[in-house]
């Protein structure tokens, strides 16, 4: 089932690598701004991009440390990014696993997943392989979509991400994100909840190019209850979405 899973995500962003690249979704945003500023970087300093994606959070850190391993599952997003990165000569970009980290224990001082945790297939492998490659002392960066804590917004919020991305496995409640650090050693030092809102439309075309399905998840939206609507902060004008504004969660821990 794994592989099955494994090769949905890889077809997904192969069919969509460029948009992921000038996605201004991705490509700016104040939390790709904030990660030098939460990072205490040094020129010797080895960071590990997973799920690199566009390559976005490798650009951003490129100037600031001696090397960026940025890793990504899917070998034609990969390549993308890296034509779009060619002038920086620290990046350097590997084919691989969030789950199964191609590098030895204690490899990097820190550790960046931005927008990508809610593809994983196994978020306690995740974890536990941040942990394994990251320097005794070292940082980790987790910035993701996450799922209210109430059980009815958490099935809403998933249900309509799967239905919009075939690629999407689930977005993790805090309290859930909080027990895979605890259980791995690993310490809060700072976190941030924000609302990110979204144009819909750019949003839903993005990974979803088939209209009917688009249809399908537009009136998914349109019949949510009042508790969703507000809680989404969906913006609906003459029976179409404007907008959503999904929660997203940016901490800091630390390897003990």
């Amino acid at each position: 089932m794994k592989d099955i899973e494994k090769r949905l995500i890889e077809k997904v962003f192969t069919d969509n690598k460029e948009a992921y690249v000038v996605s201004e979704t991705h490509a700016f945003g104040a939390d790709l701004k904030a990660i030098p500023e939460w990072l205490e970087l040094t020129r010797e300093d080895k960071i590990l991009d997973v799920a690199t994606g566009g390559g976005h959070v490798a650009k951003t850190l490129s100037p600031y440390v001696k090397q960026v391993y940025a890793i990504d599952l899917t070998k034609e997003m990969l390549a993308e990014a890296r034509k779009h990165l060619e002038n920086f000569q620290n990046i350097h970009f590997i084919i691989g696993e969030a789950e199964d980290l191609p590098f030895l224990d204690h490899t990097f001082d820190h550790i960046i997943c931005r927008t990508a945790a809610h593809h994983f297939t196994s978020p306690r492998h995740f974890i536990e392989e941040v942990t394994r490659v990251l320097k005794p002392g070292g940082s980790f960066l987790l910035i993701d979509n996450i799922s209210p804590e109430a059980h009815s917004l958490d099935t809403f919020v998933n249900s309509f991400e799967k239905m919009r991305d075939n690629s999407h496995h689930r977005a993790l409640k805090i309290s859930e994100w909080k027990h895979l650090f605890q259980k791995n050693q690993l310490s809060i030092y700072k976190e941030k909840p924000r609302k990110k809102t979204l144009p819909f439309d750019d949003w839903l075309h993005r990974t979803q190019h088939d209209r009917y399905m688009r249809q399908h998840v537009s009136n998914f939206v349109l019949g949510a209850n009042h508790e969703v609507l507000n809680h989404f902060q969906i913006d609906i004008r003459e029976q179409r979405i404007h907008s959503i504004a999904l929660d997203e969660w940016m901490v800091l821990v630390k390897k003990e």
